[in-house]
Formats: C-alpha cells, structure tokens, sequence
C-alpha cells in the first residue's frame, strides 16, 4: 500500500476541469476547480525562459474573494515553476500534493483560461467496490461528499486531513468510519497494513500511541484514540473474512488492555483514563461557537468506561479466533464486573439516562449492550427525547457519539427519525455542511463560523456511522455476525422514508446488490447474492401470500426458498445464490 496516482477515478460529476478564473486584480486570478480536491494541478503555459508562475492553494475564500489560508496553519501550500521558454510547456509536481478548491495564479504570462488546469486527483490505488443511489438527492450528494473526503486521505495511511501542515493518522478518527469507508473502497490492504503500524508504535509496556506510525510519539493513554486497535481489527476481519488480522495482533491488543486495566481500572471497576471526551461536539448554536477554537477537551469516564466493557466484548470472539479459547472466562468475567459498575455509578432512574443526559452518554449505554434488558425501552425513548424535543430533531454528538447515532436510532425502532437525522439542512448536520457549499465533509458541525486554528474543510471523523447506516440499514446489506466477509448475510432495509435504493457492493465473494423501489401499491426488491454466499431476507410484510419472486409465489418455490419465520413484524425467508426479484403487495 502506498502506491498513490494521478490518474484515477473520480466521482462521475467532476472531470477535473475548473469551472471559473476571475481576475481579481491585474495580474492575480483566482480559479474555483468546483471541488475540494486532493492532488494538484496539471498546467499548461507560454512564456519566455525565466518568467515564474505561482500557485497558491486554499480551501476556501474569504468576503473579498482572496483566498483564506488561516486553517492552514504553517502548511506553505504553494507551488512555483519557472519556464524553460520557446513553446507550450505542461508541468505538474510529482512530490507533493495539496488539499484545495481555490487557486491564486500570478506571474502567469498572459490569461490564464480554464483549458491551461486540471485537476489531477492522487489517493492510493485500490477498487471502489461500492455504489448508492436514493430518491433523496441530498442523502446522495452526502455520499458523494463523503467519497470525496474518504479518498483524498488515503495516502499510503488513512490521514486526518489534506491541506494543513497536519496529515497525521490519528486512531480515532477512523475506528467507526473504517467500516463505512470499506462500503466503498477496497481498502483491506490499507488496513491490514495500518494495524501493523500501531502494532509496531506500540511500546514496550503496552501503552498505544494516538497517532501511527508514532511520529509524535503521543501516546495520552486514552480508551477511545488507542482502542481503534480493536476496531479495525474487529472490522478487517468481518468486512473481509480475514482472520489473520485478529490472529496475528491478538497478543499485542491483550497486552495494551492489560496496560489499561494495570493503570487505570480503580477499585470499583471504572476506566478512569480519558483524554478527549466527545471531542469536536457541536456548540449549542452557530452562534454560539462563532470565533471560538473546538480544541477543548472533556474527559469522561463514562466513555473511558463504556469503550472498555465494549473491548471486552470484542477480545471475548477474539480469543477464539486467536485460538485462545483459555482468556473468554476472564475477559467475560471482568466484562460482568464493568457493566455492573457503569450501572452502579452512571444510571440516573430517575431520568432513564446515563451521566450527563447527553446524547452521546446514552447512545454509548444503549449501543454497547450496557442497559440492562428491563430498561432498554426507556433508555431509547430517552434518546429519542434528547433528539426530538432537546435537539429540535438534530443530532449533538461529536466524534465518538456520531460513531454510534445512525445504527441505534434506526434499530431501535424510528429509522424515520434517523432518515431526519441524515437529511437535515440545518446545524447542526452534514446537510448544513452542503447547503454552505461543502464538496467534502467538514471536520466541525460549526465550520462557517469556528475559529480556524482547527477547522478543515476535507475530513471523515464527523461521518461516524453514517456510511455504514446507508449500506446496511438503507439498502440492507450487511454480514452476519457469525458468517464473515459476507459468506452469510442479513438484508433488512428500511424502506420506509424513500422511494428507491439501488446499490451494490462487491463482497470477497462477489457482487452484492440490492434495489428496491416502491409505489402506493407495491414494493420490488431486486437482490443478487453471490456464489457460495447466503442470504436471511427480511420482508417487509406480515403475510408470506402477499410475496411474489419472479412472479411466483412462494407456497411454489419451496426448493428454492425457504421461509423461515412470519410475523407481525415482517416474513424472513433464507436464499442462495443467484438473483431474485421479489414483488410485495402493499
């Protein structure tokens, strides 16, 4: 991994031409490449031997049209190049490569036309194997958006950022978003590879930096940043089948654990090391945040303590596939411990809620498994309470809240109050991000207005769950728990807020694909499973004789499929290989 080129495949809409040159002033112009893009421009020019042209690269402007550079830190961003002289040139630089949408041309000889650039996209090699499409136009330009952020950082190691002087591989960016980026891209190798950069920064005594490769050798002991060890681990090995990962790296994950729980655990069995918190939660309002750095940290040990009952739960199927059989009944008993004690020290009765009430607070309990099945209900409904009446229907989770939203609030029962979430165009939302002209996904819900020491406009952490939801609870492909890399899967969409879904996936078995469309009448429902693959098809209907598949019903296609429950809640049925058309009455 590592191999980055040029000449790769963008998103269908942008052919790496700029949309507009103004000249802002004699001799500078600034040039809009209609994207925020990661790469560099190819650039055509005339001129005599010596004349230099300057290019200087940022993601935004500001009131005045000039270029606003302020997020970029120290990053220099700029490029020169000095002509040869005596006919066309084209040049493009080789060793770099810049996080941008705008460009400051000077120096060039004569105008410089549309036709001189283009946009040469750099990300590292590897197939896109996913595709999406809705009746919602915002939910696909969110992916699309998404797609963009998601290559732009492949650079041999998923990067945080493009543009700035930072372009560091912070574990916590990626430990949710990784599995919704493997929706997309092909990028197992990428993975496979990164864990064994943390695997190599980690230290003698167990501790796991923030950052690998360790170039800053910040290594703050924190559950959420270092625990990305685990979940990407955890998501290489179901996303792809690859049981090497967890085999190869289970010593190393138990040994950080055991570091934890040496220097952290207290006597009551909470975690109390955390460093960030929710890091990046929105501020209450747009104004509020107006101006003001979102580089604050709120330690919790509510988080700390949830993420490690969480990897115990992880290291407990993990031993197994190491062929550790021997460490369950400890990680299992210690997980018992842990849960009894978050129970004991964050739940309100009172409220039906955890710690602080946040959204994030309660999503962790709710998604971790950490509410006990008598309060489950209640929980939820507190969720749903915090999101619909707290939050006039928006989100407030920042980076390590956002992992867990879509999934809990669609599986819990309201999958309309996430397609809300997902398709609201005010702050907080990746839909205010676009209706304020975003191409990529913000890296703060606040970005029109937060202080821009740490504020780039190209970054994944704030998808969260988000992909994942799209492929797995929109379109309904997903693995079974107990059937990695899609040899078994459960597709269950939720069909209730759009008009159609058409996607595929190319699984390590081969292509998935599931479209579905509606009318007032009657719900169709393509799907392809591959060879050597199996499906459990949630139907959304109670009654099996309302179900055609290729126009036969299924009391006449025993041999084929086969029905395996009906319920008020929906008719499953499990089938092979091969492609299906079924047909519901509505």
């Amino acid at each position: 991994m590592g191999d980055s080129r040029s000449k790769v495949k963008t998103d269908d809409s942008w052919k790496g031409t700029p949309v507009a040159i103004n000249e802002l002033r004699p001799g500078v112009f600034i040039m809009d490449m209609g994207q925020n893009m990661v790469g560099w421009l190819r650039m055509k020019v005339r001129g005599k031997a010596g004349d230099q042209v300057t290019l200087r690269y940022a993601e935004i402007l500001d009131d005045k049209g000039e270029l606003n550079r302020a997020n970029l830190r120290d990053a220099i961003n700029t490029d020169r190049y000095t002509l040869r002289g005596g006919g066309e040139e084209s040049w493009e630089p080789t060793f770099s490569y810049r996080g941008f949408q705008y460009v400051e041309i000077t120096g060039y000889p004569g105008t410089p036309t549309l036709s001189d650039f283009e946009g040469q996209v750099i990300y590292d090699a590897m197939d896109q194997i996913g595709s999406f499409e809705s009746s919602d136009k915002l939910l696909n330009q969110i992916y699309k958006n998404a797609w963009w952020g998601i290559n732009g950082n492949y650079k041999g190691m998923p990067l945080d950022c493009p543009q700035r002087n930072e372009r560091q591989p912070w574990l916590g960016d990626r430990s949710t978003p990784a599995k919704g980026e493997s929706f997309l891209f092909d990028n197992h190798a990428l993975y496979a590879k990164w864990l064994d950069d943390i695997r190599y920064s980690q230290r003698a005594d167990g501790a796991i930096p923030n950052v690998a490769p360790a170039f800053w050798r910040y290594y703050s002991d924190n559950m959420t940043w270092a625990g990305t060890y685990l979940m990407v681990a955890d998501m290489v090995y179901r996303q792809f089948g690859d049981s090497m990962v967890i085999r190869h790296h289970y010593p190393h994950m138990k040994r950080w654990l055991n570091y934890m729980e040496a220097n952290y655990l207290d006597e009551r069995d909470i975690m109390t090391k955390d460093s960030y918190g929710d890091w990046c939660k929105p501020p209450v309002t747009i104004e509020a945040g107006r101006g003001k750095s979102a580089d604050r940290k709120y330690p919790s040990m509510l988080i700390s303590t949830a993420y490690h009952y969480h990897y115990l739960q992880l290291m407990q199927d993990f031993a197994v596939v190491a062929g550790q059989e021997q460490d369950v009944a400890a990680y299992r008993a210690m997980a018992g411990r842990v849960k009894k004690a978050f129970n004991a020290t964050f739940y309100h009765p009172e409220l039906a809620s955890y710690g602080g009430n946040s959204l994030t607070d309660n999503l962790l309990a709710y998604s971790m498994d950490l509410v006990p099945d008598s309060l489950r209900d209640k929980v939820f409904n507190t969720i749903v309470h915090t999101i619909e009446v707290t939050n006039n229907g928006h989100l407030s989770t920042g980076l390590v809240g956002v992992q867990w939203l879509m999934r809990a609030v669609s599986r819990g029962g309201r999958p309309d109050l996430a397609h809300r979430l997902a398709t609201n165009t005010t702050y907080p939302s990746w839909g205010y991000m676009i209706k304020n002209g975003a191409t990529a996904i913000w890296e703060l819900w606040n970005g029109n207005t937060a202080a821009p020491n740490m504020n780039s406009y190209n970054h994944v952490m704030m998808l969260g769950d988000l992909m994942i939801w799209y492929y797995e609870d929109l379109a309904g492909i997903r693995t079974a728990d107990d059937q990695p890399g899609f040899r078994k899967l459960i597709m269950q969409p939720q069909t209730g807020q759009l008009d159609y879904v058409n996607a595929t996936y190319n699984s390590p078995y081969g292509t998935i694909k599931s479209h579905w469309k509606k009318s007032r009448k009657q719900l169709e429902w393509t799907i392809r499973i591959p060879e050597n693959s199996s499906a459990m098809v949630h139907l959304p209907t109670s009654s099996p004789a309302s179900v055609t598949e290729g126009g036969r019903k299924l009391s006449q296609l025993s041999d084929e499929i086969t029905l395996i429950s009906q319920d008020a809640k929906g008719v499953v049925v499990e089938i092979g290989s091969g492609e299906y058309t079924f047909s519901i009455q509505q």
